[in-house]
């Protein structure tokens, strides 16, 4: 026992040691591999949809208002996720809310989850396989926040004085690591 304590106290024994934890900490911090674990689902409203109104006990069913339906959400594009760093599956709508403001809903998520994950609108061309998990980056894009949970339906609005007819495609972005997690090319409809 006296010849273990002896090696224990050496003083390169003791620098090695806290160097060796202080880079387990730094590494376990940066990787968070964790995540891979754990799950988090959202699941947001539309915005801006409202269920149809039922006619009141005094009128009659087949009536009509005088008053217009107020304008819904409109989808302007949409696509399917594809998978990039990590297995990714879903759709991705940018929507033009009554007001005259966008979203982009992101529906049925299934991604794993992961340090730093964002969601970024990008004028990028969404590329399968390797060649597509680096090229978000690239050119323009906005990041309209971090990711909500990584499964699950979830809305992420576009800021104002942001054209969203400049952008092509969607990415669940790993800010920590520059790698796309999936994308999705958005198609005008």
């Amino acid at each position: 026992m006296g010849r273990v304590r002896g090696v224990l106290v050496r003083p390169w024994v003791i620098g090695a040691l806290t160097v060796a934890v202080a880079v387990g900490g730094f590494g376990s911090y940066w990787f968070q591999p964790w995540k891979l674990w754990q799950e988090k689902t959202v699941d947001e409203a539309l915005p801006g949809t409202a269920a149809p109104s039922r006619p009141s006990a005094g009128e009659p069913s087949g009536a009509t208002t005088s008053t217009p339906a107020p304008a819904g959400p409109v989808t302007l594009a949409s696509g399917g996720l594809i998978s990039h760093e990590h297995p990714t599956s879903g759709t991705v709508r940018l929507v033009r809310l009554s007001d005259g403001s966008h979203i982009v809903r992101v529906e049925n998520l299934d991604t794993s989850n992961g340090p730093d994950l964002r969601v970024w609108l990008t004028d990028a061309p969404v590329k399968r396989g390797t060649d597509g998990w680096h090229v978000f980056d690239d050119g323009d894009y906005v990041s309209l926040g971090k990711l909500k949970g990584n499964k699950g339906n979830q809305n992420y609005t576009v800021p104002a004085g942001v054209d969203p007819s400049r952008y092509t495609s969607v990415s669940v972005w790993c800010d920590r690591f520059d790698v796309s997690f999936g994308a999705a090319e958005l198609t005008r409809v």
